[in-house]
């Protein structure tokens, strides 16, 4: 295959299992089980379709003759009859009522349904264990002090852990767009050529009612609960406009969780998980890029990009169906799922592996905590009987004095060196260091990880602990 394009999707990002579902072999016994639903629906409702006839679709449902599809392809130019004929020639008691009423949309759109299903469920899978991997992490640093920024700016501290929170409550809202969406999808059914089930009122003779059950039996074999009650040909293209928005929610904040690794590995405060005998640089053999994160924010640009597919199928469709919908869709969605897959693999990788460096951290902050700690050490020498106004101006003036010594002269913050030797403040130095004490700073950060872990995360991991437990494999 060097001698072809090959998509790194499949190469180099997507898991096995991600492949699978979008696979040919998937497709085509999907379409069986599909064509197996219908025969077995009619026979039920009374059509002269005989349980031999069933029971020899069934022995061959998953021996699918592709060699026989491909070459009927090449004559007649339809995948679906393509497929019919193959299955017909297996099945030649049963080769008359393959397919019964049914157009091509019958197979083609009801397994794209049931194909987006099993993805979404596979992805929620995965979100998940990337959610449990990050509530371990918030709970292990839940209590560790770090400058929160601003605009990129140091800021009133915060917690690592409290940090790792907002990542996490992102992935909430993700998860909950995707049970929304992934919980309301409905099978096309047997709906005919324009959505009117013409072909199956003529088959029942005029017996609406049977129509009606039609619906609701192959939806019930397939495992849903129900179809769209109204369709053209196809089901609406916006389903897939809503799925692939889920996709684009998960790149967002996949993408948001990369920037902020990328930038914490720039400050040598957290790093990505860098396996022993990785290069880093082909010419730079001390670096150590942050490369897992980059892939997750350029396969979470590629997602977001790809919701305009969707939108510009369903915008453009015409009237009852339009075949301007196919190419695109075998494209989009498939990618959308396995461009995500490759996306949760790498963040649950990362966030497994992820470094904390508290030296550095705490480096960081005492840099800065003079500055932050200006309010605390004010009202301290108000109580020793300063005046309030005088002692704002004064710290105002100091903390210049200060910042202009570390940003133009590149000395250290001595700003608690300035403030111990004015007596307005009446302090000594040894009594402001004492104010030095990261974790007065942090507010409720602690409490508040505690509280979101124990009240919204730990609910929803209890109640999926059976999906809990991957590892994810990468290329790096």
């Amino acid at each position: 295959m060097s001698d072809r394009y090959v998509s790194p999707l499949s190469e180099r990002y997507a898991s096995r299992e991600m492949q699978y579902i979008f696979s040919p072999d998937m497709k085509f016994k999907t379409w069986r089980r599909l064509w197996i639903a219908l025969a077995e629906t009619e026979k039920e409702l009374g059509l002269p379709i005989t349980q031999e006839q069933i029971d020899e679709l069934k022995a061959n449902a998953d021996t699918i003759n592709y060699e026989v599809a491909k070459e009927r392809e090449k004559l007649v130019r339809h995948d679906v009859m393509s497929h019919v004929y193959a299955y017909g020639q297996q099945c030649p008691k049963a080769k008359g009522i393959i397919h019964l009423g049914a157009t091509s949309c019958y197979v083609g759109d009801n397994t794209d349904i049931i194909i987006m299903r099993e993805a979404l469920l596979l992805v929620r899978k995965k979100l998940l264990n990337v959610m449990a991997e990050l509530a371990k992490f918030a709970r292990a640093y839940k209590d560790q002090p770090t400058l929160a920024f601003t605009h990129f700016q140091p800021a009133q501290p915060t917690t690592v852990g409290k940090r790792a929170t907002l990542w996490l409550q992102e992935l909430c809202l993700d998860l909950e767009d995707l049970d929304h969406v992934l919980y309301s999808l409905k099978l096309l059914g047997s709906k005919g050529t324009t959505g009117t089930q013409a072909s199956f009122l003529e088959l029942f003779d005029g017996d609406h009612e049977k129509c009606r059950r039609a619906d609701a039996m192959i939806a019930e074999k397939m495992g849903f609960s129900q179809c769209y009650p109204v369709s053209g040909q196809t089901y609406s293209r916006k389903v897939d406009t809503r799925v692939i928005n889920v996709l684009a929610g998960i790149a967002q904040s996949a993408h948001k969780f990369s920037n902020d690794i990328r930038l914490l590995q720039h400050l040598k405060e957290v790093e990505e998980p860098f396996e022993k005998t990785q290069i880093g640089s082909s010419a730079m053999a001390y670096k150590r890029n942050p490369m897992r994160s980059e892939r997750i924010a350029s396969l979470s640009n590629y997602v977001m990009a790809d919701v305009i597919n969707p939108m510009l199928v369903a915008s453009t469709q015409w009237f009852e169906r339009t075949l301007d919908d196919s190419a695109n869709k075998r494209l989009s969605v498939p990618e959308g799922f396995l461009a995500v897959d490759g996306i949760l693999d790498l963040y649950l990788n990362v966030v497994d592996g992820l470094v904390v460096y508290p030296k550095v951290i705490e480096k960081h902050m005492m840099a800065e905590l003079p500055f932050m700690a200006t309010e605390n050490i004010m009202m301290d020498a108000v109580k020793a009987g300063g005046d309030r106004q005088e002692l704002h101006e004064r710290i105002r003036t100091l903390s210049m004095e200060a910042g202009k010594n570390v940003k133009e002269k590149g000395l250290d913050n001595n700003l608690l060196e300035l403030i111990a030797a004015d007596p307005a403040f009446g302090l000594t130095l040894e009594e402001l260091k004492k104010t030095m004490e990261p974790s007065r700073y942090v507010g409720r950060a602690p409490r508040q990880v505690e509280e979101f872990l124990s009240e919204v995360i730990d609910p929803i991991l209890e109640a999926n602990k059976n999906d809990l437990g991957l590892k994810a494999e990468i290329s790096v």
